[in-house]
């Protein structure tokens, strides 16, 4: 897996230039056009804060490309996120509560 590769086609799919990617994620935007420039791998802890960017686990990250993978929306993602956060009973209830809508 070529990992700058793989940053850029994140960047991409998101309509974000470098500069937007370095404000997300907290790092310079010299530091992310340098790994470019120097055909340098991005340290670990960078690469976190890149995928935290991207909202995307490392885990994700190195998940090769798969016809079957399903893409979430932002708002997808927050509902998952907030359903993780609940007790066994508020989530059936919850699944009740949808199941009725």
């Amino acid at each position: 897996m070529d990992i700058l590769e793989k940053i850029t086609q994140l960047r991409l799919e998101r309509d974000w230039t470098e500069y937007q990617l370095a404000e997300r994620s907290g790092l310079t935007q010299s530091t992310i056009s340098s790994w470019y420039r120097k055909n340098m791998l991005p340290t670990i802890p960078s690469l976190e804060r890149i995928c935290d960017a991207f909202g995307i686990t490392l885990s994700q990250f190195f998940l090769e490309e798969d016809e079957n993978k399903v893409s979430i929306t932002d708002q997808q993602r927050r509902l998952l996120e907030y359903a993780a956060r609940l007790d066994p009973d508020q989530y059936s209830t919850l699944l009740n509560f949808l199941k009725t809508l």
